[in-house]
């Protein structure tokens, strides 16, 4: 990616962020008149963040490429930043800067078989163990049975995003699909700040964006947040509705790689649905814990944009 490239993400973050921000978000008359465009403007953002208009209006144009950590942190403050977006803007400054330190080699796809002895004793909690692009590489019954239908694409085609935005079951699998996919975009889009010219990363991004009309738009909206533990509530064609609390980890070794496991309290109705999923998805073990040898009949997700 070319210098060039990198101030451009910077002043497309700032204009992003600048224009879902109102007046009334920051203690801001309306003014009179209507609004040309949506959100701040330029002028009202540099004075909240102490700079000149000028200087304000070169980074939104991408010909100021070296913001002091002070004027980044000042314009974090104005745009009313959270943590993971703050760092998200540092992370561009510093690119835009020819700062950045090297890039990281991309992380191998392979999953240790200690790892993949670790998802079988954790039944019948779904487990499954997603790269940093969000490919699941490797599952146990339960955790691949938990996507309806994501058994059916080629075992290297399974990714979670892919899953949310292409997968026709995805709708209706997730009660909150569209706090789901925001998430999803911004997580990705906190990775594109790290390491935009991952190849990874860009063929799955360019495949959504041609396919999904829904994640063309949340991606314009430059969100980013890191991945946190919470629950996760499901209405599962065969197991009906249930609400699973979830944690995720870091795995030791293989860079990037991330255990994903679900839980449920063993007294409760959701615990009963865990089970069943584990007995559901038990068929299908032999593809299960990584992702060779797909089965030759499954196809892929489609390429109609949605």
């Amino acid at each position: 990616m070319s210098p060039d490239q990198h101030s451009n993400d910077l002043a497309g973050f700032l204009r992003a962020r600048r224009t879902q921000l109102t007046p009334e978000q920051v203690g801001l008359p309306a003014g009179p008149g209507l609004r040309r465009t949506p959100g701040l403007r330029r002028e009202e953002l540099a004075t909240l963040a102490g700079v000149s208009i000028d200087y304000y209006t070169r980074l939104e144009r991408g010909k100021e490429t070296r913001p002091s950590p002070a004027v980044v942190d000042s314009l974090a403050r104005a745009l009313r930043l959270d943590g993971d977006e703050h760092e998200h803007l540092r992370q561009l400054a510093a690119r835009a800067a020819r700062n950045a330190p090297e890039l990281p080699a991309a992380p191998s796809r392979a999953v240790r078989p200690g790892i993949k002895l670790l998802l079988e004793n954790l039944r019948p909690s779904p487990a499954y163990v997603l790269s940093r692009t969000l490919d699941v590489l490797a599952a146990n019954p339960g955790g691949l049975h938990l996507y309806a239908g994501l058994d059916s694409w080629p075992a290297r085609q399974r990714n979670l995003a892919r899953y949310y935005f292409l997968h026709p079951s995805a709708r209706d699998l997730f009660p909150e699909w569209e706090t789901r996919i925001r998430g999803c975009v911004a997580r990705l889009r906190a990775l594109a700040g790290t390491d935009p010219d991952a190849p990874d990363l860009a063929q799955l991004v360019g495949e959504l964006l041609l396919k999904s009309e829904d994640f063309a738009r949340l991606w314009e909206r430059y969100d980013v947040r890191a991945h946190r533990p919470g629950t996760k509530h499901f209405n599962h064609p065969e197991v009906g509705d249930l609400t699973l609390g979830y944690q995720t980890m870091q795995l030791e070794g293989t860079p990037g790689h991330r255990l994903v496991v679900y839980y449920a309290d063993t007294a409760s109705p959701d615990h009963d649905a865990m089970v069943l999923l584990d007995m559901l998805g038990t068929p299908h073990s032999p593809d299960t814990y990584d992702q060779a040898g797909a089965p030759a009949h499954d196809q892929g997700p489609g390429s109609a944009r949605r």
